[in-house]
Order: structure tokens, then C-alpha cells, then sequence
């Protein structure tokens, strides 16, 4: 059986209109609790469809600022490896080589925050599900603080692009009875 909620709204009032006509014998009475009812109806359907614009402006605006959104995430994988590279070129700083590549590397980062994209902070934080992944657990000082950074993570704007997967320290009390 079908709610009184779960009704199209034009039939709901001209159900209401038939019972006011059984229940009622004054004819103006009828038209006028008829006019409002009908007043009532134009005023929440102008109120849908304002809300249903609002809605609708909002998802065109939140597509288009996470528009390269696909494109950063593709994008990340290849700074990683240039960043591997790097590390492996910097070993003579002072070759031409390692300081083009690091004139390069300040560009990407120049391009990243030029759309929207921050680094995560995680040495050092404490661990945040919400933006962190723990590949594993060492034992440490303070635990469920981040103690290495595996891959760097990163926001667009307010969206989360990429998880930080991070080494998580753990209570020493806890590795002492794995070890056990």
C-alpha cells in the first residue's frame, strides 16, 4: 500500500479536493480550501525546483574543479618515478644533470599547487585513516605515530587524491609479545 508521502503530489490534492467536496457544503468554501491547496502545491513545487537549480549549479561547479582530477592521479605515479631517478642522481648534486632534474621537479610542484594539490603531512602526525595507508607497524616512542613515509599522499582541495602509505609506530609492549 501506497503512503500518503509516497504519492504524486497532484494526485494527493486532488484527493484532498474530493474530500473536501463530500465533507463540505458550501461551494466558495470548497473553491477557497481548493485555491490554497492548489497555492500550497505551486509554492513546494517553485521551492524543488529552486532546489533542484542550487543542486544542480553546485555538481557543474564540483565537476569542473575536480576536472583534471583523473589526470593528477595518473600523474603522481610518474613525479614518483621521476623522484626515484632523483635520488638516484643525487649522488654528484652538483652534475648538470641532477640540477636540471631538480629545475624540473620544483616545476611539477609549481604545477601541482598551481591546481589545487597539497602534499599530506605524515612524518611525524599521528596516523589518520582518512588520508594515511599503513603498510606496517615498527615499534616506536609514541604509538600510532607516522614514523616513515613510503609514498607521499595528496589532497585536491578537499578531496583526497592519494593516500600517504606510511610505516605506523606500534607500543613496544606489543612487539615484545609478538616476539614471544
Amino acid at each position: 500500500m501506497i503512503s500518503d508521502e509516497e504519492k504524486d503530489p497532484a494526485e494527493a490534492v486532488d484527493q484532498e479536493f474530493e474530500e473536501t467536496e463530500e465533507t463540505d457544503g458550501d461551494p466558495l468554501a470548497v473553491l477557497e480550501a481548493d485555491v490554497m491547496k492548489w497555492r500550497e502545491l505551486a509554492v513546494r513545487t517553485a521551492a524543488d525546483l529552486d532546489n533542484y537549480r542550487k543542486r544542480s549549479a553546485r555538481e557543474r561547479e564540483d565537476a569542473i574543479r575536480y576536472a583534471n582530477q583523473g589526470l593528477l592521479e595518473d600523474l603522481l605515479s610518474v613525479i614518483d618515478n621521476f623522484e626515484m631517478g632523483m635520488l638516484a642522481a643525487s649522488q654528484d648534486k652538483s652534475s648538470m644533470i641532477y640540477i636540471g632534474m631538480d629545475m624540473v621537479r620544483r616545476q611539477m610542484n609549481d604545477f601541482l599547487g598551481n591546481q589545487g594539490v597539497t602534499e599530506i603531512p605524515a612524518e611525524g602526525q599521528m596516523f589518520n585513516p582518512n588520508v594515511h595507508e599503513a603498510v606496517s607497524q615498527e615499534p616506536g616512542d609514541e604509538e600510532g605515530r607516522v614514523l616513515r613515509v613510503h609514498r607521499r599522499g595528496f589532497m585536491l582541495r578537499d578531496r583526497l587524491l592519494r593516500p600517504a602509505t606510511v610505516v605506523v609506530a606500534k607500543s613496544a609492549m606489543e612487539s615484545d609479545g609478538e616476539e614471544g
